[in-house]
């Protein structure tokens, strides 16, 4: 290819299509520098790609106008830092970081942490049995008898003693009602 302004080799070749029109754009090593444009072997890559981010964001979006209620830190400074400034910024920018957090984490958004090798599923099922006992719980209290009794009828599939699956709220419903007065001693 040959220079668009004179009969030199050209070293720069630029294409930019803008409202479905290409215009290609091909200049020499001299007219290349005369229009500003710094050679690729003379400028770092870090630069460049900086560059290239910039030209390719030409409206800043409303994420990058966030700001944490915790500590004040905005999100774009997150962006160039890579760093949150406190606990609360997780959930200022959940919507922002749970994308990323799930590619770090190859789709896991909760950490779960490891068991021991040599306790394995004994500690697995003991604290699925304690889950789903606070689930029990949970329902009870908020009235949800029908998912108290599927979580019952599962607990006591995996031979959980009765008086462990005892909910809490209901033994307390009993003490409740063991302080009334009865009609025979109110005479």
């Amino acid at each position: 290819m040959k220079c668009d302004l004179c009969n030199k080799p050209a070293v720069v070749h630029e294409v930019t299509v803008r409202s479905g029109v290409k215009k290609e754009v091909h200049l020499c090593e001299a007219h290349a520098r005369e229009a500003g444009i710094v050679m690729p072997g003379q400028q770092p890559i870090n630069q460049l790609l900086t560059q290239f981010v910039i030209s390719q964001t030409s409206k800043p979006t409303r994420a990058a106008n966030k700001v944490c209620s915790g500590c004040g830190l905005p999100f774009s400074q997150f962006r160039q830092t890579g760093r949150v400034g406190c606990a609360e910024c997780y959930q200022s920018f959940d919507a922002e970081l749970s994308p990323l957090i799930e590619r770090a984490q190859n789709g896991g958004t909760h950490h779960t942490g490891k068991t021991p090798r040599r306790a394995g599923a004994s500690i697995d099922r003991q604290l699925l049995i304690q889950r789903l006992i606070k689930e029990l719980d949970h329902a009870v209290a908020a009235e949800q008898y029908e998912r108290a009794a599927k979580l019952r009828d599962r607990l006591s599939t995996m031979d959980v003693p009765n008086r462990s699956i005892q909910p809490k709220v209901a033994s307390k419903k009993v003490a409740d009602g063991d302080s009334k007065t009865s009609p025979s001693s109110q005479s």
